[in-house]
């Protein structure tokens, strides 16, 4: 019997006394490469204890196992971590890195029934995976809209999760590229729910990092709604629906510079709660697709920025309501 077998892990308890994190490592590729998950779960487990129980510094071990059992392990055994308590420190949510290699209907029969399980299926369905609305009965709801992807929904940028890091691209992009005045500011509109709704959106921007949000709403058009934020001279481009969505989700999806990443699930899901709070569809959740599809037709979409330098984590854009006669500007920027 080997040491990593029975329980008894000689060589691990040696590393763990040793707080040995380069040996730590070492044995989670040894494990990896051996196909010894059982070895690399225990591994996990000793060595978040040890970091609960003595102080000892050890996370980055228990985390660098629990990414690689979401990441490369058999379904049964990629389960065992994805139970809301792992993956604080992964570079990624787990919900999103299982997804990468691994489908819901394998991953299904082995998830507890916690609320990440439903961000998994959601990842799924993200990823082009037909699942069905049952499969999620029983599932905590914790993103209540469709699991299903709808037809007026933007294709949604897919990260990809490897041994070496991530990679998260983004959504096609209109540069802006109209020299325009921006107009006087408009009447300004209170409304909190669509404020609240982008905060939200880029949390991780403003609160783990060094981003600021601002969003404004006012009667009249999208210029009016950027003198209202505080520019001056800008430059536009008038962007499809889609391009709009799927940026407001890569932004909700994403971390900002310092922030933790969350996850398309999660961006999506804050895309769509974006829209509710701009169409005013929040009371009766979630929405139809037709009411959705209506607010779309009513909307115009604009990529702005103020001639600043390209770089950093941003979200500009400008909204009108024509048949409201709204409009909204949007500064999110988180630089580095």
């Amino acid at each position: 019997m080997s040491g990593s077998e029975g329980g008894h892990d000689d060589a691990l308890d040696k590393l763990i006394r040793d707080v040995d994190l380069d040996g730590l490592v070492r044995l989670v590729d040894a494990r990896c490469a051996s196909g010894d998950w059982a070895g690399l779960l225990r591994l996990r487990d000793r060595c978040a204890a040890a970091t609960r129980e003595s102080g000892r510094q050890l996370w980055p071990a228990a985390t660098l196992a629990e990414y690689r059992l979401a990441l490369l392990a058999p379904p049964e055994w990629a389960a065992t971590v994805l139970d809301g308590e792992a993956g604080r420190f992964t570079i990624g949510p787990l919900s999103e890195v299982v997804a990468v290699h691994h489908t819901w209907a394998e991953l299904a029969p082995h998830l507890p029934r916690v609320p990440v399980a439903t961000f998994v299926a959601h990842e799924r369905s993200i990823r082009g995976e037909r699942i069905e609305p049952a499969a999620l009965d029983g599932l905590p709801l914790v993103l209540d809209i469709p699991v299903e992807i709808q037809a007026w929904e933007p294709s949604y940028p897919q990260s990809t999760y490897t041994d070496a890091g991530a990679e998260h691209p983004e959504p096609p992009v209109t540069p802006p590229s109209t020299p325009v005045k921006a107009g006087d500011g408009g009447t300004r509109v209170d409304d909190a729910a669509t404020e609240l709704a982008v905060r939200h959106l880029v949390e991780p921007w403003t609160s783990a990092s060094t981003g600021r949000a601002e969003v404004v709403c006012v009667e009249g058009s999208h210029l009016d709604a950027l003198g209202a934020l505080g520019v001056r001279d800008a430059r536009t481009s008038e962007v499809a629906a889609e391009e709009a969505l799927a940026w407001l989700a890569w932004s909700g999806a994403s971390g900002g510079a310092q922030g933790r990443r969350r996850g398309m699930a999660h961006g999506r899901f804050a895309m769509w709660w974006v829209l509710g709070a701009l169409g005013d569809l929040h009371d009766d959740w979630p929405p139809t697709n037709y009411e959705i599809e209506s607010l779309l037709a009513d909307l115009r979409w604009y990529r702005w920025d103020a001639h600043e330098p390209p770089g950093g984590w941003r979200l500009q854009l400008a909204i009108e309501d024509e048949s409201e006669g709204l409009a909204w500007a949007i500064n999110a920027v988180d630089e580095a």
